[in-house]
């Protein structure tokens, strides 16, 4: 009697990475959401069983892709040895402009996310579990604060710093999907100058650097 022959390919091991690759991939070759977990097993050739060891759902994936975006950037800052001791203004720079790498790197996806529902940034339901790593990461931050001013305002105000961070972190995230400018040298200006007026609003003198933002914000028609 014949017996069948041992398969020697091996498979990609089903993993949440695994399965974010191929939704996002699924994403933008399609430029169309999959309708529900059953197709998109189909179409990839998985089991629902092993999609459902990570996932309970298709926008659960969708929130997990926002998350990981911003676990690899906190991963990557992490693996500068210096980044502890950096002052407050550097280390949220250091996080923008590294989320921003990231982000960049996934462009294509980002945008069509974003603008899939036609309401634009109005729709932020994907972002659940990346605001809250976002806000207690900022908040992290000013507890870990050297700054006297920053520790004293830390005690009564990180919540309302660490919303005010988020919104701002929404409106350059807005900025740079509609940046133009070449490498999006204009989203690393606006990073600057927003993240310089955020840290100084904890010190006493934040107008000049409102003034400066406020002039910048003007030139790029952005009120």
């Amino acid at each position: 009697m014949a017996t069948a022959k041992k398969s020697t390919e091996k498979k990609t091991p089903i993993d949440d990475n695994h399965i974010i690759s191929l939704y996002m991939n699924d994403v933008l070759e399609n430029n169309h959401n999959t309708k529900n977990v059953y197709v998109f097993c189909k179409n990839n050739g998985i089991e629902e069983t092993d999609f459902y060891m990570y996932f309970g759902s298709l926008d659960a994936v969708k929130q997990a892709i926002w998350t990981k975006f911003f676990q690899n950037a906190v991963i990557t800052l992490e693996k500068d040895k210096s980044y502890a001791n950096y002052p407050d203004k550097n280390k949220l720079l250091s996080l923008y402009f590294t989320l921003f790498e990231i982000l960049t790197l996934n462009r294509s996806y980002v945008v069509y996310s974003l603008m899939e529902n036609k309401e634009g940034m109005k729709n932020l339901k994907d972002f659940k579990e990346f605001r809250h790593h976002f806000k207690e990461f900022i908040k992290d931050i000013m507890e870990t604060s050297t700054s006297e001013n920053s520790s004293r305002v830390a005690k009564v105000a990180r919540p309302v710093f660490s919303e005010g961070a988020w919104i701002q972190f929404l409106f350059i995230l807005k900025f740079w999907i509609d940046d133009t400018s070449k490498s999006f040298e204009k989203t690393d200006i606006i990073i600057e100058k927003s993240v310089n007026t955020v840290v100084d609003l904890l010190d006493t003198k934040p107008l000049e650097n409102l003034f400066d933002l406020g002039k910048f914000l003007w030139k790029e028609k952005m009120m």
